[in-house]
């Protein structure tokens, strides 16, 4: 069984919105060719869902400011602007998006105490989302990971995946991607590439 999953494709870190990932909807068109032509036989959607309090947001720390290094629950953390607040416009999905065969969306970062890069677990690593289990019980043997951002979600993501699902085959699909700096793109990559990622083009699957 293989299975596409599509990280954090909303408004909020698309132009435009409150955390916007430099040419995040560029990834969106990409993304509706892997949906509608690739391989899959399971398609899968993260969606960040923070509560309007969240830890993560400098607007919830007194003198702090979007991007400024902080403290949530005695952990660094970097403060970020209020994003994708449930039940928003930020939160939703990019409206041009094919959703119609999305067959499981996996919310996340709803813990006020802790962030949640991953569409897998925690930040802390505590408390699991429950998509691993929902992976392992549809048979699912090859992973295919994009989406926003490079640099945080999606790798940390792909990194989850390669320790939860050691016995799946995961891949990132680099143009379906897209990061917040440059250099912590090619740094994530090669975090990747290092944990046993393997990194290809939505060329590549669609040629499969």
């Amino acid at each position: 069984m293989r299975a596409l999953l599509l990280i954090d494709i909303q408004n909020g870190f698309c132009p435009g919105g409150n955390l916007p990932v430099p040419e995040g909807d560029a990834v969106v068109p990409v993304a509706n060719r892997l949906v509608n032509d690739g391989p899959y036989d399971l398609i899968v959607a993260s969606q960040d869902w923070h509560p309007a309090n969240h830890g993560s947001f400098a607007s919830q720390h007194e003198g702090k400011k979007p991007f400024e290094m902080g403290e949530l629950s005695g952990k660094p953390q970097i403060m970020w602007p209020d994003h994708c607040v449930q039940g928003t416009a930020d939160a939703d999905f990019h409206p041009d998006l094919d959703l119609e065969k999305i067959d499981y969306i996996q919310q996340k970062g709803e813990n006020p105490a802790v962030d949640s890069y991953s569409a897998f677990r925690d930040n802390d690593q505590a408390a699991v989302t429950g998509l691993a289990g929902y992976l392992k019980a549809q048979l699912v043997t090859e992973l295919d990971i994009c989406g926003l951002a490079t640099d945080y979600c999606v790798k940390f993501s792909a990194l989850d995946a390669r320790e939860m699902l050691p016995d799946i085959k995961v891949r990132f699909i680099e143009d379906a991607s897209r990061g917040i700096q440059e250099a912590d793109v090619k740094a994530a990559i090669e975090q990747m590439r290092a944990a046993g990622v393997s990194i290809c083009r939505s060329a590549d699957i669609l040629a499969d």
